[in-house]
């Protein structure tokens, strides 16, 4: 840290100023976006290219999630969180985040969905943006954005190689205050617990703030999870959030920036008091940051952290007193982060294994090689529970439409494989995610690229941990001209097979 004493600033500063600043400023100007233009643009929200929000089936949802797989879960708190978050795909193209609730928390399906419906009119560059959601029996989900690089909390708390820098920080509290800014503008001025692992980074590490954090874990539920000594102390009274209360969360994640650790706020303002600065500033930001500037992000956070509601600076005042702070303002974000833009790979950087080369090449004639090579051995522990009136009745009709199948698969006949295998399908008395590749591979014999997909989804959802699946959608993307998609998908099983030999 540079030489000098610390002092803390007046407090009638700009950190004061009410509704009156809000005229005069010009937001185009202000804002770094790391990429040029686009944070004028972003400001208003309209012009994001999203679908608008709709009503997923859950049927939908479990196939994007490949059924509620363990493997994707990304909620913090794994499946041991009261609402668990997963990864998913919507028809295997479209990365998705689904936030599945546990069963009592919303009773009323109507208030569930005129709340979701109002969150999902939300569109900002600044927002983990909600898509839709689902409300079917007991089920409630809500789907939205998904965020690939971590939160907030993983990269201040658990870095592993780089800890973020100064620039990327400030940056990081400039866009959530804005975030909140526009929720205001919206009619939407209460944000529940917000946090560090409420802010997500986007393929081009663009901070963004979680929709989720818009609507309550449950309706009659609690508006804050964490820790009771970072609620604000009206919350503590009265059990009501406010408006004044999400300035006070802002203010402990001012303090989760500045010092790289959770630092209770009753503690962090003893250290303030006592001007013992030097232990709440993250030792990583030796030579980084000025006196002024942590005097003034401090100042800015003891503020906001002040007992009564009514001292706390407004959402407003402090976007204009973080935009003076910016620095770097001209740098990607994804170069602050020292991570590759749009989290792009190219397909020479990857192992691929010779299924993963054919699909990538379109070979569907070594595709077939492998398949049949291969046969049913990982089916091998497929849960295929048959009654006895199943295998009675059902079970011989199931037996031949295989055979037929695999003849037919074997001799080339794609067209009869497919009238075979469906017939296997139809039945329902088991399950085969090799049914299902076989298929796939047939309909791609027969240039038919949707149906191919939709069996390569079916049998991830069957076998969530198969790299045959991810290989075979793959094929079916490329076919269908989504070459994104596609080399995403070639990834995601290189990933998966790359980690089943490890283990």
């Amino acid at each position: 840290m540079g030489a000098g004493p610390w002092r803390l600033l007046c407090c009638c500063c700009c950190c004061c100023r009410r509704d009156s600043d809000r005229t005069g400023v010009d937001d185009a100007k202000l804002r770094p976006d790391g990429a040029g233009g686009e944070a004028a643009a972003a400001a208003g929200g309209e012009w994001y290219d999203l679908p608008p929000f709709q009503e997923f089936t859950f049927q939908q949802l479990r196939l994007a999630t490949a059924g509620f797989a363990a493997d994707n879960i990304v909620s913090e708190g794994g499946d041991k969180a009261p609402n668990v978050v997963y990864r998913g795909k919507l028809d295997a193209q479209r990365r998705i985040a689904v936030k599945r609730f546990h069963r009592n928390a919303w009773p009323d399906a109507r208030q569930f969905m005129e709340e979701a419906k109002s969150v999902g009119q939300l569109r900002n560059k600044r927002f983990v943006n909600l898509l839709g959601c689902c409300c079917e029996a007991d089920e409630r989900l809500l789907v939205a954005e998904y965020m690939p690089n971590d939160t907030l909390a993983k990269h201040l708390f658990h870095w592993e190689s780089q800890a973020m820098v100064w620039p990327m920080r400030l940056r990081v509290v400039l866009y959530v205050v804005d975030a909140l800014d526009y929720c205001i503008s919206k009619g939407r001025d209460l944000y529940h617990d917000l946090n560090a692992y409420r802010v997500l980074f986007d393929d081009d590490c663009n901070p963004r703030l979680s929709c989720f954090g818009l609507m309550k874990n449950s309706r009659d539920g609690k508006s804050y999870s964490t820790n009771l000594a970072f609620t604000p102390p009206e919350y503590m009274r009265t059990g009501r959030i406010t408006p004044e209360s999400v300035i006070y969360s802002f203010g402990t994640l001012l303090l989760d920036v500045l010092s790289g650790k959770h630092i209770p706020p009753s503690h962090a303002l003893d250290l303030i008091r006592d001007r013992n600065f030097s232990m709440l500033i993250d030792s990583c930001l030796e030579g980084q940051i000025s006196n002024e500037e942590g005097t003034e992000l401090l100042r800015l956070a003891s503020r906001c952290l002040h007992y009564e509601p009514r001292e706390r600076p407004n959402v407003r005042s402090l976007v204009l007193a973080l935009v003076s702070l910016q620095k770097d303002v001209e740098s990607p974000s994804y170069d602050l982060m020292d991570k590759p833009r749009g989290g792009t790979f190219t397909l020479q950087s990857i192992h691929l294994s010779p299924l993963a080369e054919a699909c990538s090449r379109q070979d569907l004639t070594a595709i077939h090689e492998i398949l049949e090579s291969t046969g049913y051995r990982d089916d091998e522990g497929t849960a295929n529970e048959l009654s006895f009136q199943m295998w009675t009745n059902q079970m011989q009709t199931t037996i031949d439409s295989k055979k037929k199948g695999d003849s037919a698969f074997r001799q080339k006949d794609f067209s009869m494989a497919i009238g075979c295998y469906s017939q296997f399908i139809d039945v329902g008395t088991m399950i085969s995610p090799t049914i299902y590749a076989r298929r796939c591979l047939s309909y791609l014999m027969n240039d038919k690229p949707q149906q191919a997909l939709n069996d390569a989804v079916q049998a991830l959802a069957i076998f969530p941990t198969w790299p045959t699946a991810f290989y075979l959608q793959a094929a079916a993307l490329f076919s269908l001209g989504k070459e994104k998609e596609a080399r995403e998908a070639l990834h995601e099983g290189a990933a998966v097979e790359t980690k089943s030999r490890v283990h």
